[in-house]
């Protein structure tokens, strides 16, 4: 599956499979916290290239980023093979609200960052997601140049003007530079 960008929404996570025959499926939640997903009232599930917006009759959080979930009106196996392995998403409004110097990755993409020592570094094209850590991935002309997503090297966000202020490691920029 493919995480399709959509103006105006995050992606959210996608549908894994059906539990049973009720029409119960199971979800990945591909976000920070999933518990702040679990009052939900309703999700938009990319199927046959659009959003198509779903209620939730019942959800209920499980470990591991995953929730059961139940939508209004879907009671049988074709409308549930239909949904299975679909991407959900949510309108940016929905996201939680965030202090001054946090961000959501899908909102920092085009952000200039800007080394207290080098100055200008590139724009953001995206952020890499590993397991241990977060990569802002720049460009400064043909070269790339990875950035740890950490506080202690990210300063400052100016979301108005869309700068990241940053103070790089020591040898993290002249590795890239040379």
């Amino acid at each position: 599956m493919q995480i399709v960008e959509i103006k105006g929404y995050f992606y959210l996570g996608k549908i894994l499979r059906p539990i049973g025959i009720q029409g119960k499926l199971l979800i990945y939640l591909d976000v920070d916290d999933p518990y702040q997903y679990s009052g939900l009232d309703a999700v938009f599930v990319y199927v046959g290239g659009n959003l198509v917006p779903f209620l939730i009759r019942e959800i209920l959080m499980q470990p591991g980023k995953q929730a059961h979930v139940t939508f209004q009106d879907v009671d049988n196996v074709d409308q549930i093979d239909m949904l299975t392995g679909a991407a959900l998403y949510l309108p940016v409004e929905a996201l939680p609200e965030l202090g001054e110097n946090e961000f959501y990755y899908h909102e920092i993409t085009g952000y200039m960052v800007v080394d207290h020592e080098y100055g200008e570094l590139g724009t953001v094209e995206k952020v890499l997601e590993y397991p241990m850590q977060a990569l802002l991935q720049l460009r400064r002309g043909k070269k790339e140049i990875l950035i740890p997503v950490a506080d202690e090297i990210i300063t400052a966000v100016d979301k108005k003007n869309r700068i990241i202020n940053i103070k790089a490691p020591e040898g993290l920029i002249e590795m890239y530079l040379e």
